[in-house]
């Protein structure tokens, strides 16, 4: 009798594989509106003598992995903005990187992290803040996100200093003629 009922259990589950597999739920990606109300101030205005990027034009990469089901996910976002992925709320208030100049080359962003979770088993399901803080690419153990399932990391901040190169590969422009400039130290 067990064998019989062990047969028709298998075929079941068999025929169930073929199927035509159910749709995934679509993932959650609105910002709930406890924590837009929650936003913090945007990014102070740097003084007109600051130097590289102004902060409204930072792009910031970040990483955040659900440890559950081992999905890694890349995103980028701008000083302001947030984003949400799941059950998981991302807002970058800054990112900055040290000059190209500096002996010690650092990249950091300023992120709070807000996870919807259970306090305990016994309690409702809540919006809770995990994280507020600087993180840093070359230097992760200065400051970890710490929570069972999640974990968000730094990967990049684009921003430009003055003297560096463009991204097509020339020398930023000084504004003269270097040809000619060339020239007339070589027949000099």
């Amino acid at each position: 009798m067990r064998r019989v009922a062990g047969l028709i259990l298998g075929a079941a589950l068999l025929a169930a594989c073929t199927g035509e597999a159910p749709e995934p739920e679509p993932e959650a990606t609105n910002i709930p509106e406890e924590l837009v109300e929650a936003a913090p101030p945007p990014p102070p205005v740097p003084d007109e003598d600051a130097i590289g990027t102004p902060m409204a034009e930072r792009v910031a990469t970040l990483g955040l992995l659900n440890k559950r089901n081992n999905i890694s996910r890349e995103f980028e976002l701008s000083p302001g903005e947030t984003r949400r992925v799941g059950d998981v709320v991302i807002r970058l208030a800054a990112c900055e990187r040290t000059a190209p100049w500096e002996t010690t080359n650092e990249t950091g962003a300023f992120v709070q992290v807000t996870v919807r979770d259970r306090p305990d088993a016994d309690s409702q399901l809540e919006w809770r803040r995990i994280f507020s803080g600087w993180l840093f690419r070359n230097s992760p153990s200065l400051n970890v996100v710490e929570h069972p399932v999640y974990d968000v990391w730094v990967k990049d901040c684009a921003m430009s200093f003055p003297g560096e190169e463009d991204p097509s590969g020339t020398p930023a422009e000084s504004g003269g003629d270097t040809g000619a400039a060339a020239e007339a130290t070589s027949e000099a």
